[in-house]
């Protein structure tokens, strides 16, 4: 029987880098070479990037991958299995090509195409229907891309068509959970066709999504053959002989604390690096939010490329100043203070006019609160356009959800690094980090979070407990619960009505907050598309 061996690439593409994701793949072709292999097998639109959004809907950006595409072939050591974008006859498909010989051999078009939480391709692509088989060493291999898996029929007609190993490049983001979804969708695969399949995974940041790799193999019988390393570049070869997958080795599962971590780090470190951005300057606040926010940065970027700005009012506590002295000095970045009292006072002198015929309340409702998060925000975006810096922004997702981030305040910044991650799992991942190290302390964990805009606050002045919110927020939002059922459940009737009334009346608000990473099922983004107008009214 024939000995097959391919090696997984699972590299960090670039959206629209071209020139470079060619290196990137010649690179992994040239060890791979070295090691052995028959084939490179590379995640899926590897060559552009994914995705692409509306670059697809440029003819030059096909005219370029095609132009490069050939450059990839006529240098290539070894056969190649490269995911592209293609143009044919007026039609657009996303393909996968086996490079061989210097040309392209054969082009293989995505059947299935998803059109589903952060997916958009039946914008952009026609959908193929034809199976593809392609021999590497003697061993018909069939050929999907991603979606292709996630339901019956591709790999079925695959099989039919002869295929006795079946490849699967793949750009699936992560969220919390996922890989033992992929796990499986392509063990059912597995056990409908009666062949082994490869699933290579891109890894990588792009915006808002955060493709964690996590390549993996699954032999006939379904079970786990090889596991390659999550949130990390990697190459592995992958032997197929007498018919059968190789084992090889399994890297040991994240927890969910670990992988959502080192989510948000790679998520930080693509943005920055991938936009050119020198560093990343943030408010710290002496609480649980900015200091994540913080030991993220840290471990993206290193410290010698963070600044963090702690600014003080007459309503900051003691113990806030010295917490957040206290973290800056264990991670090691530069570290400034600015009191805005003086801001404050020169505010309240402008408006006084402005407000003297209103009722003496006025000063006494949100107004003041807002204008020290706006004044903070203002200092962080002076000192981005004096050094290049991007603000990253430190609201998590319950406050997201209902109002609590002030606009054009703490929302103020280039990039939201919790912007998907709930209150209760802040918590969690600031738990886990200093398991790493001990560097958050713990007065900044256990004592009540408060935005220390007024006298004695503390967020459950106006909210529920943060375990009731955050149930509610993930039951109608992620969910797509109805308030009656959510109620069912046994949360008060008052706390939904009052969560998904501020919910639904800050569209406004989240719609003008920048990109953040998106860690869950469903985060508020390009997976969520509600009206900001909307009159609609949900039963209770």
């Amino acid at each position: 029987m024939p000995k097959l061996k391919i090696a997984i690439a699972q590299i960090n593409c670039v959206v629209g880098d071209l020139a470079g994701n060619v290196g990137r793949i010649l690179a992994s072709a040239e060890r791979a070479r070295s090691l052995g292999a028959d084939l490179l097998l590379t995640p899926e639109l590897a060559l552009c990037g994914y995705p692409p959004e509306d670059l697809l809907l440029r003819p030059d950006f096909y005219r370029a991958c095609e132009t490069h595409l050939a450059e990839l072939a006529a240098a290539a050591p070894l056969p190649l299995l490269v995911g592209h974008p293609a143009e044919v006859g007026g039609r657009r498909y996303n393909c996968a090509s086996l490079l061989r010989l210097g040309r392209v051999d054969v082009t293989y078009r995505k059947g299935r195409l998803p059109n589903y939480e952060v997916f958009d391709e039946e914008r952009y692509f026609d959908a193929g229907d034809t199976p593809c088989v392609v021999e590497i060493g003697g061993v018909p291999c069939g050929i999907n891309i991603c979606a292709d898996i996630w339901e019956p029929g591709a790999a079925e007609s695959a099989r039919a068509a002869g295929a006795r190993l079946l490849l699967a490049l793949n750009a699936s983001p992560f969220h919390m959970g996922k890989q033992a979804e992929r796990y499986q969708v392509l063990r059912n695969r597995v056990v409908a066709t009666g062949i082994p399949a490869i699933y290579a995974n891109l890894v990588g940041g792009q915006d808002e999504l955060v493709f964690d790799g996590a390549s993996f193999v699954l032999d006939a019988d379904g079970h786990l053959t090889h596991q390659l390393p999550a949130f990390a570049e990697a190459l592995e070869i992958v032997e197929y002989q007498d018919g059968c997958i190789q084992p090889g080795p399994v890297v040991q599962a994240l927890v969910p604390e670990a992988e959502v971590y080192q989510a948000l780090v790679l998520g930080v470190r693509d943005y920055l690096g991938k936009n050119g951005f020198p560093g990343a300057i943030l408010g710290l606040s002496g609480g649980v939010d900015s200091a994540l926010t913080l030991c993220i940065a840290v471990d993206a970027l290193g410290a010698d490329r963070v600044r963090a700005v702690m600014m003080p009012s007459p309503y900051t506590a003691q113990m806030s100043l010295d917490d957040s002295r206290a973290l800056v000095q264990a991670l090691g970045v530069r570290y400034d203070e600015v009191s805005i009292e003086g801001a404050m006072d020169t505010y309240a002198s402008m408006l006084a006019p402005l407000f003297a015929d209103l009722s003496p309340t006025a000063w006494a409702d949100t107004t003041p609160e807002n204008i020290q998060a706006r004044i903070r925000g203002m200092v962080l975006m002076a000192l981005s356009n004096r050094t290049g810096s991007i603000v990253l922004t430190t609201g998590n997702k319950s406050e997201m959800a209902v109002g609590y981030a002030t606009l054009y305040g703490d929302m103020a910044g280039g990039f939201a690094v919790i912007k998907d991650v709930f209150k209760t799992f802040v918590y969690r991942l600031c738990h886990y980090r200093n398991s790493l190290t001990p560097v958050i302390p713990e007065n900044i964990i256990t004592r009540p979070p408060s935005a220390e805009l007024r006298p004695d606050q503390t967020d459950q002045d106006s909210l529920p407990p943060y375990e009731v919110l955050d149930a509610v927020i993930r039951a109608y939002m992620e969910q797509d619960i109805p308030p009656r059922e959510i109620i069912a459940q046994g949360y008060g009737a008052d706390d939904v009505r009052r969560v998904v009334g501020l919910l639904k009346r800050n569209e406004y608000k989240r719609r003008q907050s920048p990109v953040g990473i998106r860690i869950t099922r469903r985060g508020f983004g390009k997976d969520w598309r509600y009206p900001i107008t909307s009159r609609y009214q949900d039963e209770y």
